[in-house]
Protein backbone atom coordinates (compact mmCIF):
# COMPACT_ATOMS: atom_id res chain seq x y z
CA UNK A 1 0.00 0.00 0.00
CA UNK A 2 1.54 3.30 -0.74
CA UNK A 3 1.37 6.59 1.08
CA UNK A 4 -1.65 7.91 -0.48
CA UNK A 5 -3.62 4.68 -0.12
CA UNK A 6 -2.49 4.32 3.52
CA UNK A 7 -3.54 7.89 4.50
CA UNK A 8 -7.18 7.37 2.42
CA UNK A 9 -7.68 3.97 4.75
CA UNK A 10 -6.52 6.08 7.68
CA UNK A 11 -9.35 8.81 7.13
CA UNK A 12 -12.01 6.14 6.24
CA UNK A 13 -11.11 4.21 9.78
CA UNK A 14 -11.18 7.72 11.22
CA UNK A 15 -14.97 8.24 10.27
CA UNK A 16 -15.87 5.04 10.98
CA UNK A 17 -15.00 5.38 14.20
CA UNK A 18 -16.81 8.34 14.94
CA UNK A 19 -19.64 5.88 14.15
CA UNK A 20 -18.72 3.35 16.65
CA UNK A 21 -18.44 5.76 19.49
CA UNK A 22 -21.22 8.28 18.62
CA UNK A 23 -24.34 6.77 16.39
CA UNK A 24 -27.60 7.19 17.96
CA UNK A 25 -27.77 2.84 17.91
CA UNK A 26 -25.95 3.64 21.66
CA UNK A 27 -28.95 5.84 22.60
CA UNK A 28 -30.37 3.98 25.98
CA UNK A 29 -34.49 4.57 23.93
CA UNK A 30 -32.91 2.27 21.37
CA UNK A 31 -32.31 -0.36 23.58
CA UNK A 32 -35.70 0.05 25.22
CA UNK A 33 -37.48 0.29 21.52
CA UNK A 34 -35.69 -3.35 20.44
CA UNK A 35 -36.44 -4.90 23.61
CA UNK A 36 -39.85 -4.20 23.51
CA UNK A 37 -39.74 -2.15 26.84
CA UNK A 38 -41.50 1.03 25.34
CA UNK A 39 -45.31 1.69 25.87
CA UNK A 40 -47.29 1.71 22.83
CA UNK A 41 -47.67 5.64 23.76
CA UNK A 42 -44.23 6.25 24.12
CA UNK A 43 -43.75 4.43 20.54
CA UNK A 44 -46.31 6.88 19.16
CA UNK A 45 -44.29 10.05 20.64
CA UNK A 46 -40.64 8.09 19.02
CA UNK A 47 -43.38 8.22 14.96
CA UNK A 48 -44.61 12.15 16.02
CA UNK A 49 -40.53 13.08 16.31
CA UNK A 50 -39.24 10.90 13.71
CA UNK A 51 -41.36 11.76 11.17
CA UNK A 52 -40.13 15.58 11.52
CA UNK A 53 -36.56 14.45 10.85
CA UNK A 54 -37.99 11.73 7.70
CA UNK A 55 -39.86 14.63 5.83
CA UNK A 56 -37.38 16.83 6.23
CA UNK A 57 -34.80 15.26 4.60
CA UNK A 58 -35.85 15.35 0.61
CA UNK A 59 -35.72 19.17 1.26
CA UNK A 60 -32.29 18.72 2.92
CA UNK A 61 -31.13 17.10 -0.40
CA UNK A 62 -32.81 19.65 -2.69
CA UNK A 63 -30.72 22.51 -0.72
CA UNK A 64 -27.79 20.76 -1.23
CA UNK A 65 -28.89 20.17 -5.31
CA UNK A 66 -29.43 24.05 -5.60
CA UNK A 67 -25.49 24.33 -4.93
CA UNK A 68 -24.18 21.62 -7.10
CA UNK A 69 -22.44 22.52 -10.33
CA UNK A 70 -21.66 19.36 -11.35
CA UNK A 71 -24.07 17.33 -13.22
CA UNK A 72 -22.92 14.34 -12.16
CA UNK A 73 -23.01 14.37 -8.45
CA UNK A 74 -26.65 16.38 -8.88
CA UNK A 75 -27.61 12.77 -10.74
CA UNK A 76 -26.48 10.70 -8.17
CA UNK A 77 -27.68 12.57 -5.41
CA UNK A 78 -31.79 13.26 -6.83
CA UNK A 79 -32.65 9.60 -6.47
CA UNK A 80 -32.30 10.56 -2.43
CA UNK A 81 -35.25 13.04 -2.84
CA UNK A 82 -37.08 10.12 -4.65
CA UNK A 83 -36.50 7.48 -1.89
CA UNK A 84 -38.16 9.77 0.52
CA UNK A 85 -40.95 11.56 -1.59
CA UNK A 86 -41.26 8.59 -4.32
CA UNK A 87 -42.66 9.57 -7.74
CA UNK A 88 -45.49 8.08 -9.59
CA UNK A 89 -44.41 4.38 -10.45
CA UNK A 90 -43.14 3.77 -6.60
CA UNK A 91 -43.69 4.83 -2.57
CA UNK A 92 -41.45 6.75 -0.57
CA UNK A 93 -40.20 6.58 2.37
CA UNK A 94 -42.97 9.31 3.91
CA UNK A 95 -45.47 7.49 3.02
CA UNK A 96 -43.91 4.42 4.43
CA UNK A 97 -43.87 6.09 7.91
CA UNK A 98 -47.02 7.36 7.71
CA UNK A 99 -48.59 3.99 7.58
CA UNK A 100 -46.01 3.33 10.17
CA UNK A 101 -47.93 5.91 12.36
CA UNK A 102 -51.46 4.48 11.24
CA UNK A 103 -50.41 0.81 12.36
CA UNK A 104 -49.51 2.64 16.00
CA UNK A 105 -53.37 4.12 16.31
CA UNK A 106 -52.29 7.79 15.14
CA UNK A 107 -54.17 9.79 12.29
CA UNK A 108 -51.55 10.32 9.64
CA UNK A 109 -52.89 13.60 8.72
CA UNK A 110 -51.98 14.80 12.14
CA UNK A 111 -48.31 13.20 12.10
CA UNK A 112 -47.92 14.91 8.89
CA UNK A 113 -48.73 18.45 10.11
CA UNK A 114 -46.05 18.39 12.81
CA UNK A 115 -48.13 19.87 14.92
CA UNK A 116 -46.22 18.02 17.61
CA UNK A 117 -42.78 17.94 17.38
CA UNK A 118 -40.49 18.18 20.55
CA UNK A 119 -38.89 21.51 20.34
CA UNK A 120 -35.94 20.24 20.46
CA UNK A 121 -36.46 17.36 17.83
CA UNK A 122 -37.54 20.72 15.81
CA UNK A 123 -34.38 22.70 16.68
CA UNK A 124 -31.67 20.00 15.38
CA UNK A 125 -33.50 18.74 12.46
CA UNK A 126 -33.85 22.43 11.08
CA UNK A 127 -30.34 23.04 12.52
CA UNK A 128 -29.28 20.31 10.32
CA UNK A 129 -31.22 21.41 7.17
CA UNK A 130 -29.44 24.66 7.26
CA UNK A 131 -25.91 23.08 7.79
CA UNK A 132 -26.41 21.29 4.46
CA UNK A 133 -27.88 24.32 2.67
CA UNK A 134 -25.21 26.90 3.90
CA UNK A 135 -21.54 24.50 4.86
CA UNK A 136 -19.12 23.35 1.96
CA UNK A 137 -19.99 20.86 -0.30
CA UNK A 138 -17.55 18.58 1.01
CA UNK A 139 -19.07 19.02 4.66
CA UNK A 140 -22.72 19.00 3.58
CA UNK A 141 -22.25 15.17 1.96
CA UNK A 142 -19.63 14.38 4.69
CA UNK A 143 -22.64 14.85 7.40
CA UNK A 144 -24.70 12.07 4.55
CA UNK A 145 -22.28 9.60 6.18
CA UNK A 146 -24.57 8.35 9.23
CA UNK A 147 -25.97 5.91 6.38
CA UNK A 148 -22.65 4.13 7.21
CA UNK A 149 -24.12 2.53 10.52
CA UNK A 150 -27.90 2.39 9.67
CA UNK A 151 -28.33 -0.80 8.46
CA UNK A 152 -27.25 -2.28 11.66
CA UNK A 153 -29.96 -0.47 13.49
CA UNK A 154 -32.33 -0.82 10.77
CA UNK A 155 -31.78 -4.53 10.89
CA UNK A 156 -32.23 -4.83 14.69
CA UNK A 157 -35.33 -2.45 14.68
CA UNK A 158 -36.87 -4.66 12.08
CA UNK A 159 -36.40 -7.96 14.15
CA UNK A 160 -37.46 -5.90 17.62
CA UNK A 161 -40.15 -4.60 16.39
CA UNK A 162 -41.37 -7.88 14.91
CA UNK A 163 -40.69 -9.69 18.21
CA UNK A 164 -42.29 -7.43 20.15
CA UNK A 165 -45.26 -5.14 19.43
CA UNK A 166 -48.28 -6.12 17.43
CA UNK A 167 -48.68 -3.31 15.15
CA UNK A 168 -45.74 -4.82 13.32
CA UNK A 169 -45.91 -6.50 10.26
CA UNK A 170 -44.20 -6.54 7.01
CA UNK A 171 -45.88 -3.98 5.78
CA UNK A 172 -46.09 -1.62 8.50
CA UNK A 173 -42.39 -1.46 8.95
CA UNK A 174 -41.76 -1.41 5.45
CA UNK A 175 -39.59 1.88 5.94
CA UNK A 176 -36.99 0.18 7.13
CA UNK A 177 -37.06 -3.09 5.04
CA UNK A 178 -36.71 -0.09 1.83
CA UNK A 179 -33.90 1.57 3.78
CA UNK A 180 -31.50 -1.37 4.35
CA UNK A 181 -31.32 -1.71 -0.04
CA UNK A 182 -31.64 2.12 -0.64
CA UNK A 183 -29.29 3.42 2.09
CA UNK A 184 -26.37 1.04 1.36
CA UNK A 185 -26.21 2.70 -2.58
CA UNK A 186 -26.16 6.36 -1.35
CA UNK A 187 -23.18 5.90 1.32
CA UNK A 188 -20.98 4.11 -1.08
CA UNK A 189 -21.01 7.23 -3.39
CA UNK A 190 -21.27 9.82 -0.44
CA UNK A 191 -17.98 7.68 1.11
CA UNK A 192 -16.15 7.39 -2.08
CA UNK A 193 -16.91 11.35 -2.68
CA UNK A 194 -15.41 12.68 0.63
CA UNK A 195 -12.53 10.11 0.23
CA UNK A 196 -11.74 11.71 -2.89
CA UNK A 197 -12.48 14.91 -2.12
CA UNK A 198 -10.74 15.13 1.76
CA UNK A 199 -7.36 15.65 0.52
CA UNK A 200 -5.69 18.00 3.03
CA UNK A 201 -5.86 17.28 6.70
CA UNK A 202 -7.59 20.56 7.23
CA UNK A 203 -10.27 18.54 4.84
CA UNK A 204 -10.32 16.13 6.77
CA UNK A 205 -10.97 17.52 10.12
CA UNK A 206 -13.51 19.49 8.25
CA UNK A 207 -15.19 15.99 7.04
CA UNK A 208 -15.21 14.21 10.28
CA UNK A 209 -16.57 17.42 12.62
CA UNK A 210 -19.54 17.63 9.92
CA UNK A 211 -20.00 13.73 10.56
CA UNK A 212 -19.78 14.45 14.70
CA UNK A 213 -21.88 17.29 14.20
CA UNK A 214 -24.83 14.69 12.43
CA UNK A 215 -24.17 12.22 14.83
CA UNK A 216 -25.02 15.23 17.79
CA UNK A 217 -28.57 15.41 15.41
CA UNK A 218 -29.49 12.42 15.81
CA UNK A 219 -28.53 11.86 19.32
CA UNK A 220 -30.55 15.20 20.30
CA UNK A 221 -33.64 13.92 19.19
CA UNK A 222 -33.32 10.83 21.05
CA UNK A 223 -32.64 13.01 24.27
CA UNK A 224 -35.22 15.13 23.74
CA UNK A 225 -37.85 12.27 23.10
CA UNK A 226 -36.28 10.38 26.57
CA UNK A 227 -36.69 13.56 28.80
CA UNK A 228 -40.47 14.02 27.90
CA UNK A 229 -42.03 10.59 26.86
CA UNK A 230 -39.51 8.09 29.56
CA UNK A 231 -37.72 10.12 32.40
CA UNK A 232 -38.82 12.12 34.11
CA UNK A 233 -41.78 12.43 31.62
CA UNK A 234 -41.72 16.27 30.94
CA UNK A 235 -43.48 17.03 28.00
CA UNK A 236 -42.84 20.95 27.13
CA UNK A 237 -46.32 23.07 26.38
CA UNK A 238 -47.26 22.37 22.12
CA UNK A 239 -45.80 18.88 22.33
CA UNK A 240 -47.98 15.65 21.36
CA UNK A 241 -49.60 14.35 24.41
CA UNK A 242 -51.33 10.42 24.80
CA UNK A 243 -54.71 10.99 23.75
CA UNK A 244 -54.03 13.41 20.90
CA UNK A 245 -53.57 12.80 17.20
CA UNK A 246 -55.18 9.10 17.15
CA UNK A 247 -56.89 8.04 14.57
CA UNK A 248 -60.87 8.73 14.03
Amino acid sequence: MNEMSAARAAFEARLRRIGEERYHDRHPFHALLHSGGCTIDQVRAWVVNRYYYQCRIPMKDAAFMSRVEDPALRRAWRSRIEDHDGSEAREGGIARWLKLAEAVGLDPEYVASAKGVLPATRFAVDAYVRFVRDEPLLKAVASSLTELFAPKIHAERIAGLLEHYEFATSETISYFRHRLNEAPKDVQFGLTWVLDHAVTPADQDAAAAALTFKTDVLWAQLDALYSAYIAPGNIPPGAWRPGEGLAP
